[in-house]
C-alpha cells in the first residue's frame, strides 16, 4: 500500500429537510454571496428553502454559473466580492456551481493573474488566502461537495482545466436527497455515470496490496449498477435517491485514492470533448472509458478481470476472457444508463478530434498519462479514433 495522508474537514450534513440548518452553519455578521446556476433552484423550491433559513442575513446574489463553469463568468463574481467586501460564499447547485465557487474563492485574494491558477494547475493550500464557502447540493454527480478539486472552462481558448488544494474544501455541505425529484432524467443519468467513472479512475489500474480500498470501490460500483437505472425512473424513491447521492459523494471525497495508484486519463481526454463540442461531461466519459480500457488492455487486464468477477459476476477460462467480458458489461451498463458511447452519436464534426487533442496534450507537455504514465500521445490518438 502506498503512503498517504487523509484530510477532509467538510461537515457533511445529509438527509431530508437539512437545508433549514443553514441558519446555524452560515457565519453571522458576514456579507454572503449566494451563487447559483441557471435558475432551477427557483423551480424546485430550493431557493425558497435557502432564503427561509437565512432571515436577516446580508445576501448578494450571483446567478448564471454555467454547466462547465466559465472563467469569464466567474471573474465577474470575483469583482463583486472584492467591491462589496463579501466574506462568505454559499454555492447552491450541482458540481458546476460548486466548482465555480472554488475558483471564485481562490481567485479573490490571488496575487497575480487568476488564470494562472488554471494554466499552472496551482495547489491552493493557505486558508487565509481564500474566501470560505459552503454548499447546498442540488445534483449528485461530481463529489465536489466533499472534495477540494475543481474543473473550469476557459471560453477564449476552449480549454477545460483542473486545479484544487487543501484550502478549497467546503466548510459544510448540505445534501438532501429529495432535491433530485425534479431533475430531468438526463441529469440523473449523467450523475450516476460520472460517479461510476470517478470510482473507475481510482480503481481500474493494476493489482496492488490495498485490499480494503478495492472492496470499498467495488461496493460503490455494485451499488450504482444496482440502483442506477431505477433511480432515473423513480427519483422520488427515497432509498434510491439517498444511496445515489451518498455514492456520488463517496466516489470522489478523497477516500478511494488513499494508498493506491490512480488513472484519470479518461477524464483528461473527456474534458477536451466537452471543451470542443459541449458534450455533457459524463457522456464524454462513457465515450472514452471503455476504449481506454481496450487500448490499455495489457496493463489493465488483471484489474479488469477482478472488476468483472466482483462487480458483474463474470466467469471465464482466462484473465483475458474475464477482462474482455468486464468491458462488455461496462458498455452494457452505460447503455442502460442512456449513454451513447460513440463520439459520432454525440456530434457531427468529429473527424479531426484525435489530431486536435493530441496536439493540445503535446503543447502542455502531457506525454504520459495514467497510473503508469504509459498513455502516450500515440495511445491517446488510438483511444480517440476508436471512439469515433
Amino acid at each position: 500500500m502506498l503512503n498517504f495522508e487523509l484530510y477532509n474537514p467538510t461537515n457533511y450534513v445529509f438527509g431530508k429537510d437539512q437545508i433549514a440548518k443553514l441558519t446555524d452553519l452560515v457565519p453571522k455578521n458576514t456579507k454572503i454571496l449566494l451563487a447559483y446556476g441557471g435558475g432551477s433552484i427557483f423551480k424546485n423550491g430550493v431557493y425558497n428553502q435557502v432564503k427561509a433559513a437565512l432571515p436577516g442575513f446580508d445576501i448578494v446574489e450571483f446567478g448564471g454559473i454555467e454547466p462547465n463553469p466559465r472563467y469569464e463568468t466567474l471573474m465577474k463574481a470575483v469583482a463583486i466580492i472584492r467591491e462589496q467586501n463579501i466574506g462568505f460564499i454559499l454555492a447552491v447547485g450541482g458540481g458546476s456551481v460548486i466548482d465555480g465557487v472554488k475558483f471564485i474563492s481562490a481567485a479573490v485574494k490571488f496575487d497575480g493573474n487568476p488564470m494562472d491558477i488554471l494554466k499552472k494547475r496551482l495547489l491552493i493550500k493557505d486558508v487565509s488566502q481564500v474566501i470560505p464557502f459552503g454548499t447546498v447540493l442540488t445534483l449528485p454527480a461530481t463529489g465536489s461537495e466533499m472534495n477540494s478539486g475543481s474543473v473550469i472552462t476557459i471560453d477564449e481558448t476552449q480549454e477545460k482545466l483542473a486545479f484544487g488544494g487543501s484550502a478549497l474544501f467546503p466548510k459544510f455541505s448540505i445534501c438532501d436527497p429529495t432535491v433530485i425529484e425534479s431533475l430531468p432524467k438526463r441529469q440523473i443519468q449523467n450523475g450516476v455515470v460520472d460517479a461510476f467513472t470517478h470510482v473507475m479512475e481510482q480503481y481500474l489500474t493494476y493489482t496492488h496490496d490495498a485490499l480494503l480500498q478495492d472492496r470499498i470501490a467495488e461496493s460503490i460500483l455494485q451499488t450504482l449498477v444496482e440502483i442506477g437505472p431505477s433511480v432515473v425512473e423513480n427519483p422520488t424513491d427515497h432509498k434510491l435517491a439517498s444511496n445515489y447521492m451518498w455514492c456520488a459523494t463517496m466516489a470522489l471525497n478523497g477516500l478511494l485514492n488513499k494508498g493506491v495508484p490512480t488513472d484519470w486519463a479518461t477524464h483528461m481526454i473527456g474534458h477536451e470533448l466537452t471543451a470542443l463540442y459541449e458534450i455533457d461531461h459524463a457522456r464524454t466519459l462513457a465515450i472514452i472509458g471503455p476504449n481506454l480500457y481496450r487500448v490499455m488492455f495489457d496493463t489493465k487486464k488483471g484489474k479488469l478481470a477482478q472488476y468483472g468477477e466482483r462487480v458483474f459476476g463474470v466467469q471465464g477460462n482466462s484473465v483475458e476472457e474475464k477482462a474482455e467480458k468486464a468491458i462488455e458489461k461496462t458498455v452494457d451498463f452505460l447503455h442502460k444508463m442512456g449513454m451513447l458511447t460513440k463520439l459520432s452519436e454525440n456530434t457531427a464534426n468529429y473527424e479531426n478530434t484525435a489530431d486536435f487533442i493530441v496536439a493540445r496534450f503535446e503543447e502542455r507537455g502531457w506525454r504520459g498519462l495514467g497510473e503508469q504514465q504509459n498513455v502516450t500521445p500515440e495511445k491517446v490518438r488510438e483511444i480517440v479514433e476508436m471512439s469515433y
